[in-house]
C-alpha cells in the first residue's frame, strides 16, 4: 500500500513534466538565405535581410520567446554553388529559405524544397514558368515577370508600335520573360520581330557585332530585359554605335531602375549615356513606413555601412523576412514545435561536406506554406497578398525616363487602371465604372526621347541601301497594260507600277526599293503563290493586281486598294433594238417628212385666216418646225433607250450559270479557280483555262457546243479592257465578291499604313484617274462599249443649231419689223404737217424724248387698228 502511494505521485510528476516541455515555445527558428552577396540587388537585399530579422527580434509581439536566426549562404551567380548552399542551411534545420534572386537558382533550389517540405520565398526571382504546379512550396514577394511584360506590351500598344527587337540573357529569367512580352504583344496585334539572346557572360565585341547586325533591321524599337549591370556595358556599346538618336526607341525592364536605385550620387554621371531611355519600376506606394525605412538607409549610407542605394528589391527582401515571421508566429501557435523527421531516400550517401542524413523532412512544411499564402499585411513595399499563382499581388509599375541626366517618373500602370499620372492606389479606392472610364483615357507625361525629341518615334525605318525592299512583280504574259516586264528592256512598268511610284512619292521618307520579277513571262503566274512568298518573307512586299485576295487571305497585310475588282461574268449577247424597230412602219427619216409636210399645209391654212402679219406666220413656222424636230427625235430617242439595254443571254447570273452544266472559262494565274471550286463548288472538269483576250474572244465565239465556253469569269477591270475592243459580248449579271487591288506587305507591316495614306491622297487629288487614263483610256476607257446608248441618247445641247437658226430667224424677223414700224411713223409724221413749237426747240434731249414718246403713241395706236381688224375678221357681220 505504502509501495503503491509512493509510484503515484511519481507518474503524475512526470505527466505534468512532459505536458510543459510539450508545450513550451522553441527558443531558436531557423531560416535560410540563398542569394549572390555581390550583386546590385544581392548588396541591398542582404542588408534589408539582416535589418528585418533584426528588426523582428526586437518586436515583443512577434515571436515572443522565440529568436529568429538568420543563416546565409552566398550563390555567387551559380546554380551549382546555389544547390550547394541551399544543402548547407537546410541541413541545419531551416523551416523556410529566402531567395534566390536568380530565376535559374531558384529552379534548382525550388526541387531540393520541394523534397524536404520547406517553404522557399523569393524576393527577386520573377520567371513566370516558377508559378506552376510543378513547385508548390515555391513562393514569392514580388511580382512575377508576367505582370511587367503585360505593363511593358500595354506601353508599346500605347505609342502604337507594331514590331519590336527583344534583346535579353539567354537563361531561364530572360528566355521565359520575352516568351511572356510575345504573349502580351500578340493580344495587342503586335510582334517581337526577332529575339537576340546574349550570354550570361557576354563581351563589349560580341554586343558591339550584335547590334550593329542590328542596323540592317527596319524595327527601331528595342526592349532589353538582361541582369542588372552597374557598368551599364550594353548602352556604352549603344552609345558609341550612336544607336541613341532621334530614330531610336530603347525601352528597359526593372532591371534598368533597380541598377539606377542602386547608384550612389557620385556614379550618376553614367546617365548621360541613357538619354531618352524609358524603363520601368516596381511600383511601392508611399507610406510612413516606407518614408522610415528609406530614412533609415540613408542614415547607414551616411555611416558609410553600406554602399548600395535602396531599390524596389530592398524593400521586398525586408517584407519576406516579415511574411515569414508572421506565418513561423501564426504555426507556432497552432503546432507549438517544429519537428522534422528522416527521409529513408536520402540515407546512404557516401561521406562528404554535406552529410545527407542530416537533412531532414519538415513536417509541417505543407502547413506553413498554407499560413504563408494567407498573409496579408502592410510592409514598406505595400500591401503583401498572394495570388493564386503564390506570386505577390502586383502594385503595378512606374515608368521613368531618362533625361538630362536625371530620372523622370511620367507616370503609372496597374493591371486595372493602365496608365495615368496619378498613383494606382489613388484609383484603387474608386468606383468600377469610373475604373473603367480611366481605362479609356489612358494618359502620361510627355516623354524625352532619344535624340532630345518630346514626339512620338516612328519606330521604324526602310531598310538603307544594303538592304533594300524587295518588290515581288508579276511578269504577266496577257493584260500587260496592269504590270509586267519588258522582254526586251527588262524595265517593269504597268498601271499598277506607276500607282506604286506615285505613291511612294508620298511616304514622308525615302524607300529604296528594288523589283524581283515572279513568272516565265509566258503564262500568267499564279497570285496565290506569289501572296505566300511575301507571307514567308521571301519578299519583304508585292506589287500587282492581288485583287480578291485582300479579302480571303490573313497571312498578309494590305494597302489600301486603289482599284475596284470583283468577279464578273462576260458572255456573247443580243441586242434586241433591230426587232422592235421593224415594228416601225417606213423609214425614220420618211416618217418625219410626212409629218413635217402635214403640220405645214395645216399651218398655212390656218394663218390665212388669223395671221395678218407675214413676219409673224414666218416665225411661226420656224418654231413649230423647230417643235416638231424635238419631238420626233425624243420620240426616236426614248424608243433607243427602252430598247438597246436588253441583252438576251441563255443565263442572267452566276446562279444560273452554276445550274447549267455549260463549261466555263478563266484567267490562268487568277484566283478566280480556286474560288469558283472551294466557295461555289463548281467541278474543276467544266472549267476552262484562258491565258489572253485572244483566247477569250475564240472561246466564247465557238460556244459550249464547239469546244469553247458559255461564259468567262474574271475579274471586272481585265473584263472592262477586254470589252473596250469588243462589241460582241457583254457582262450579264451583278459583280459578286466585290473588293480591290492593293499592295501585299508582310504582317504588320508599318509601311502599310503609310502606303495606304499616299493611295488615299493620289484618290483625293485626282492622280489616281489620271494614271487610270494613261493605261486604259488610250483608245477610249474600258466600259465605254457597255455605255455607248448615252451617246445616242439627245438632249437639249443635241439641237443647238436648230436654236441657232431660230434665233437669227426671229432676230431678223424683229429688226425688220422695226424698221418698217419707223419707216411709217415717219411718214405719219409728214402727213400730220405739225410745225415746231417752243418747247421742242429748248433743246435736243427733250426733243429725243418727245420723239421716242410719240414713236410708241404711234405703235400703240397701231396695236388698237389691229385689233379692230381682228375684231373685223372675226364678227364679219359686224353684230356686237
Amino acid at each position: 500500500m505504502e509501495q503503491h502511494s509512493f509510484v503515484l505521485p511519481i507518474i503524475l510528476l512526470w505527466v505534468l513534466l512532459s505536458g510543459f516541455v510539450h508545450c513550451q515555445t522553441p527558443a531558436v527558428v531557423k531560416i535560410g538565405a540563398v542569394f549572390t552577396f555581390d550583386s546590385v540587388i544581392g548588396r541591398a537585399a542582404k542588408v534589408a535581410i539582416e535589418a528585418a530579422v533584426s528588426d523582428v527580434n526586437a518586436d515583443p509581439r512577434i515571436l515572443n520567446g522565440t529568436e529568429l536566426r538568420l543563416i546565409m549562404e552566398d550563390a555567387n551567380c551559380s546554380v551549382f554553388l546555389g544547390s550547394i548552399g541551399a544543402f548547407q542551411v537546410l541541413e541545419k534545420g531551416v523551416v523556410a529559405i529566402i531567395g534566390p534572386q536568380s530565376s535559374a537558382i531558384a529552379h534548382m533550389i525550388s526541387q531540393i524544397a520541394n523534397g524536404l517540405q520547406v517553404p522557399l520565398i523569393s524576393y527577386a526571382a520573377t520567371d513566370p514558368t516558377l508559378s506552376a504546379l510543378q513547385f508548390p512550396f515555391f513562393l514569392r514577394t514580388v511580382p512575377s515577370e508576367s505582370e511587367q511584360m503585360a505593363a511593358m506590351a500595354d506601353l508599346i500598344d500605347f505609342y502604337g508600335w507594331k514590331e519590336v527587337i527583344a534583346i535579353y540573357v539567354d537563361d531561364d529569367y530572360g528566355r521565359n520573360g520575352i516568351s511572356a512580352l510575345g504573349d502580351e504583344l500578340e493580344k495587342k496585334k503586335s510582334r517581337i520581330s526577332h529575339k537576340l539572346p546574349l550570354p550570361i557572360n557576354f563581351d563589349l565585341g560580341y554586343v558591339s557585332n550584335l547590334l550593329n547586325g542590328l542596323k540592317v533591321f527596319g524595327t527601331r524599337v528595342y526592349v532589353l530585359h538582361i541582369n542588372p549591370d552597374p557598368r551599364l556595358r550594353i548602352f556604352r556599346v549603344v552609345y558609341k554605335l550612336q544607336m541613341l538618336t532621334s530614330n531610336y526607341v530603347w525601352l528597359a525592364t526593372d532591371w534598368l531602375s533597380a541598377t539606377l536605385d542602386s547608384f550612389s550620387s557620385m556614379d550618376k554621371t553614367s546617365l548621360s549615356i541613357l538619354q531618352g531611355v524609358v524603363g520601368l519600376r516596381p511600383h511601392t506606394p508611399d507610406s510612413i513606413q516606407k518614408r522610415d525605412f528609406a530614412s533609415r538607409w540613408i542614415k547607414m549610407q551616411r555611416e558609410a555601412m553600406l554602399k548600395s542605394g535602396l531599390n524596389s528589391y530592398s524593400l521586398y527582401a525586408y517584407d519576406t523576412v516579415w511574411t515569414i515571421a508572421r506565418s513561423i508566429d501564426e504555426f507556432i501557435k497552432v503546432h507549438k514545435n517544429i519537428t522534422f523527421s528522416s527521409n529513408i531516400n536520402l540515407l546512404g550517401g557516401e561521406a562528404t561536406e554535406i552529410q545527407f542524413d542530416k537533412l531532414k523532412v519538415f513536417d509541417g512544411g505543407s502547413h506553413l506554406v498554407s499560413i504563408l499564402l494567407e498573409a496579408k499585411f502592410t510592409g514598406v513595399s505595400g500591401l503583401v497578398q498572394f495570388n493564386s499563382d503564390r506570386n505577390i499581388i502586383s502594385g503595378g509599375y512606374n515608368v521613368i525616363n531618362i533625361n538630362q541626366m536625371a530620372i523622370t517618373e511620367v507616370g503609372y500602370w496597374s493591371n486595372y487602371s493602365g496608365f495615368s499620372v496619378v498613383p494606382p492606389e489613388t484609383l484603387e479606392g474608386k468606383k468600377e465604372n469610373e475604373r473603367s472610364n480611366l481605362n479609356l483615357d489612358q494618359k502620361l507625361n510627355n516623354v524625352t526621347w532619344p535624340g532630345g525629341k518630346t514626339d512620338r518615334p516612328r519606330g521604324w525605318v526602310v531598310s538603307g541601301n544594303e538592304r533594300p525592299l524587295r518588290i515581288g512583280v508579276p511578269k504577266r504574259a496577257s493584260f500587260v497594260e496592269f504590270v509586267t516586264e519588258q522582254h526586251d528592256t527588262h524595265k517593269i512598268e504597268g498601271y499598277c507600277i506607276d500607282v506604286f511610284m506615285e505613291a511612294r512619292k508620298l511616304v514622308p521618307y525615302d524607300v529604296p526599293f528594288t523589283f524581283k520579277p515572279f513568272g516565265d513571262g509566258h503564262s500568267n503566274p499564279n497570285y496565290d503563290a506569289l501572296v505566300k512568298m511575301v507571307a514567308e518573307d521571301v519578299f519583304d512586299a508585292a506589287v500587282g493586281d492581288i485583287a480578291i485576295v485582300t479579302n480571303r487571305t490573313r497571312i498578309v497585310d494590305f494597302s489600301q486598294p486603289f482599284a475596284t475588282t470583283g468577279l464578273v461574268i462576260v458572255a456573247p449577247i443580243q441586242n434586241a433594238k433591230s426587232r422592235i424597230n421593224d415594228d416601225f412602219r417606213g423609214p425614220p427619216k420618211r416618217q418625219l417628212v410626212t409629218m413635217l409636210l402635214f403640220s405645214f399645209s395645216t399651218l398655212f391654212k390656218t394663218n390665212q385666216e388669223k395671221t395678218v402679219s407675214p413676219l409673224a406666220r414666218m416665225v411661226m413656222i420656224v418654231w413649230l418646225f423647230l417643235l416638231m424636230v424635238m419631238t420626233a427625235s425624243y420620240t426616236a430617242s426614248l424608243t433607243s433607250i427602252l430598247t438597246v439595254q436588253q441583252l438576251s443571254s441563255p443565263f442572267d447570273g452566276i446562279d444560273s450559270l452554276i445550274a447549267s452544266n455549260w463549261p466555263i472559262g478563266y484567267q490562268v494565274g487568277s484566283f478566280a479557280y480556286s474560288y469558283l471550286t472551294d466557295s461555289l463548288y463548281i467541278a474543276s472538269s467544266r472549267l476552262v483555262p484562258l491565258a489572253s483576250p485572244e483566247a477569250y474572244e475564240r472561246a466564247l465565239q465557238q460556244g459550249p457546243t464547239n469546244g469553247g465556253v458559255a461564259a468567262i469569269i474574271d475579274e471586272l477591270p481585265y473584263v472592262e479592257l477586254f470589252l473596250s475592243e469588243q462589241t460582241d459580248f457583254g457582262i450579264i449579271g451583278q459583280t459578286f465578291t466585290k473588293s480591290g487591288w492593293g499592295f501585299a506587305f508582310q504582317r504588320d507591316s508599318p509601311l502599310a499604313i503609310d502606303m495606304s495614306n499616299a493611295i488615299l491622297k493620289l484618290s483625293e487629288n485626282g492622280d489616281l484617274q489620271k494614271i487610270h487614263e494613261k493605261w486604259f483610256c488610250k483608245m477610249g476607257c474600258p466600259g465605254e462599249m457597255r455605255h455607248d446608248s448615252e451617246s445616242d441618247q439627245l438632249h437639249l445641247i443635241s439641237f443647238w443649231g436648230l436654236y441657232l437658226w431660230c434665233g437669227i430667224f426671229s432676230l431678223a424677223a424683229l429688226l425688220v419689223f422695226l424698221f418698217r414700224t419707223v419707216c411709217q411713223f415717219v411718214k405719219y409724221k409728214r402727213r400730220q404737217n405739225e410745225p415746231p413749237t417752243p418747247s421742242s426747240l429748248e433743246s435736243s434731249g427733250n426733243h429725243c424724248s418727245q420723239v421716242i414718246y410719240n414713236f410708241f403713241d404711234f405703235i400703240d395706236e397701231k396695236e388698237e387698228a389691229i385689233k379692230k381688224i381682228f375684231t373685223q375678221f372675226d364678227n364679219p357681220s359686224g353684230q356686237s
